[in-house]
């Protein structure tokens, strides 16, 4: 699979089911351009898994949204839920070790912490 364009329109649909990677990065960024050829090649090795970019000069409205305030900033979602953020180039070991860190996630177990974590704080 290649990567596929998040913008407003789609982002919120994309992320809603499955791990998805999405790549917050711009033209002129140097680290992005680096950053690049590992996530297509990542996302070529790995068919079951979205991997989307958010070409943060193009949508600017989903930057804020995120805060994105370093790119690239990768983010891992894994049905809806955001587990991982982190601004800077990740190398491609570094990217295959998240990749396989999210694939044994329990998601039973995350909800059941948020959830957790959400009656705490009304409590």
């Amino acid at each position: 699979m290649t990567t596929i364009d998040l913008t407003s329109e789609n982002f919120e649909t994309t992320i809603a089911e499955g791990i998805v990677l999405v790549d917050f990065w711009a033209a002129w960024c140097a680290p992005c351009r680096l950053f690049g050829p590992i996530f297509e090649k990542a996302a070529k090795r790995n068919p079951d898994i979205v991997f989307g970019k958010v070409d943060t000069e193009e949508e600017r409205d989903l930057a804020v949204k995120f805060g994105i305030t370093s790119i690239p900033t990768l983010m891992l979602f894994r049905d809806g839920i955001l587990l991982f953020s982190e601004p800077g180039l990740l190398r491609a070991g570094q990217l295959k070790q998240l990749i396989r860190d999210a694939r044994k996630l329990d998601m039973d177990e995350i909800r059941a912490e948020i959830a957790r974590r959400a009656s705490a704080q009304t409590s």
